[in-house]
């Protein structure tokens, strides 16, 4: 079948809405019809040439919509399912899987740095030529075809724009709190980095019953919708003090839990600075993956538990619902995230609205 979709063919060029095509489907496969499909920063670090994959690529990865088929061998999806699409469809069988680390599982690696599905094989031709998947989805398009452990069911009654942002952004946030970090009911927390994953952090230790949420950022924007979604104080990350109004606020000890979600030198000294001894730091930012940083040694003392993550510890078929029944019950927001909402041809302003700090998240809408 025929369908639009939005490829990059160069690093540094805009990306091209083009008629591709999708060959059959494998047995395990799901044919999503996207409602659907959020822009993020990952998008934009190919775009810009920081995260290097083989091109031309359709990209992509936070994705929502309607099953329309399956391969015969799927059982835990059909026709007519709202999913989200997971970027980490683990094997469940290799080293890292029985290790749980799903994150890090061989196939889905070899995956998304080939462009392809975990069978070795991509579904997507431009042409003559293939075409090559990003992080398993690809959803910058009309249709997208995922393994059946990527189409995640979720309530019908969550919007898909909605919903799209559960695949990545919110999961990413919400689970480095409550997963990744495990916040304590009446402890202190401080993000570094109040964009789309750093507010969905701010929810997460809300929800985990944190006493004292701090928000650190350079944007006034985000400054001002960061108590809206849990922060109790908030702090400009260059105007002030911040380690000292950190420690003011803390009983002079710092921080117990800290998140940095920028992706900077700057903003990963500052979460280091802001920490307690015996605090626990988690790393959600990113750089580009060749850049070096320089640390003040000093910070990374006092038995500090220092822990990177991509996903915020998923484990997509048990948080996606639940994340999803959260926010129609009204403890998890998601509606305000999203300050921008445009059709397909319009996806590379999204991106230029987002390198000038103008987009919370932006929304691609079929």
């Amino acid at each position: 079948m025929e369908m639009r979709a939005a490829v990059l063919h160069e690093v540094g060029k805009p990306l091209q809405v083009e008629r591709v095509h999708l060959a059959d489907l494998g047995p395990r496969d799901v044919l999503i019809r996207l409602g659907a499909s959020g822009l993020c920063h990952t998008d934009l670090e190919v775009m810009r040439g920081s995260l290097l994959l083989p091109l031309p690529i359709v990209l992509g990865h936070e994705g929502a919509g309607r099953v329309e088929a399956v391969g015969r061998d799927v059982t835990r999806v059909r026709s007519g399912d709202h999913v989200v699409c997971s970027w980490s469809p683990n094997c469940g069988q290799c080293y890292y899987c029985d290790h749980d680390q799903p994150i890090l599982c061989e196939r889905v690696v070899a995956a998304v740095t080939g462009g392809h599905l975990p069978d070795g094989r991509s579904r997507l031709r431009l042409g003559d030529g293939t075409l090559h998947h990003f992080s398993v989805v690809s959803s910058h398009a009309e249709y997208c075809v995922v393994p059946e452990a990527g189409a995640v069911p979720v309530p019908a009654e969550v919007p898909f724009d909605r919903a799209c942002l559960i695949g990545c952004g919110v999961m990413t946030g919400v689970g480095a709190a409550i997963r990744c970090a495990r916040v304590e009911p009446r402890s202190s927390v401080v993000v570094v980095g109040c964009g789309a994953v750093g507010l969905n952090v701010l929810q997460g230790a809300r929800l985990a019953g944190a006493h004292r949420i701090i928000a650190v950022d350079l944007s006034e924007r985000h400054l001002a919708m960061a108590p809206g979604f849990g922060a109790t104080h908030t702090l400009h990350a260059t105007r002030e003090d911040v380690t000292a109004a950190v420690r003011a606020l803390t009983s002079g000890r710092g921080a117990d839990y800290v998140f940095e979600a920028a992706g900077t030198e700057a903003s990963l000294q500052q979460a280091l600075e802001a920490a307690r001894p015996g605090a626990t730091v988690v790393i959600l930012g990113k750089t580009a993956v060749n850049a070096r940083v320089s640390l003040r040694f000093g910070s990374l003392m006092g038995e500090k538990r220092i822990v990177r993550s991509s996903y915020g510890g998923a484990r997509p078929r048990v948080d996606f619902p639940r994340i999803a029944q959260a926010y129609l019950d009204g403890q998890l927001r998601l509606d305000e995230l999203i300050t921008h909402r445009l059709g397909l041809a319009d996806i590379n302003a999204g991106f230029e609205g987002m390198e000038r700090g103008e987009v919370t998240r932006a929304v691609v809408v079929f």
